[in-house]
């Protein structure tokens, strides 16, 4: 009587189709994250060191950051909000297109309108250098799990092999 035994063989065979693509794209998604990091890095000390520039303190009056050099997105927010608290005030609570055109508050408002806009436009730019920052982030993550698949040799296992 002879025996018969079963045994499973693992085998490490190369990938079946090339890889070569999958790594590439994990390296550039690697090289792509850490230039958008970069760029939202500079970008964001760019904007702060124009606005503290600018030598704006948030007044007494402010919902928050009394006193405070105007640097950071929160101080710009703030910041233009009580911009518009003052023009509100002063018109009236009318709004510059709402003013008589020779009403000499309307000037007063509308600089406030342009001083406000352009705060907001700094807590954009602090917006998108957040986004570009987090966007590198998921970047070299994926990036690293694609370059990490494309290195995995991979494992066929066969079905049963019989010994005699």
């Amino acid at each position: 009587m002879s025996e018969h035994t079963a045994a499973t063989v693992d085998t490490i065979e190369p990938p079946q189709k090339k890889v070569g693509f999958v790594k590439v794209a994990g390296i550039l998604g690697i090289l792509g994250g850490i230039a958008l990091i970069v760029v939202g890095v500079v970008v964001w000390v760019a904007v702060s060191t124009q606005l503290r520039a600018e030598n704006i303190t948030v007044p007494d009056d402010a919902i928050a950051f009394q006193g405070q050099t105007v640097d950071g997105p929160f101080t710009a927010y703030v910041q233009a909000d009580i911009i518009q608290h003052h023009a509100m005030k002063a018109s009236g609570g009318k709004t510059y297109a709402e003013l008589d055109k020779d009403d000499p508050v309307r000037a007063t408002v509308m600089n406030a309108s342009f001083l406000r806009a352009s705060l907001f436009t700094s807590v954009v730019s602090y917006g998108v250098a957040t986004f570009a920052i987090g966007v590198g982030i998921l970047s070299i993550l994926f990036g690293t799990a694609l370059a990490r698949l494309a290195a995995v040799p991979v494992i066929v296992r066969r079905s049963s092999v019989t010994r005699s």
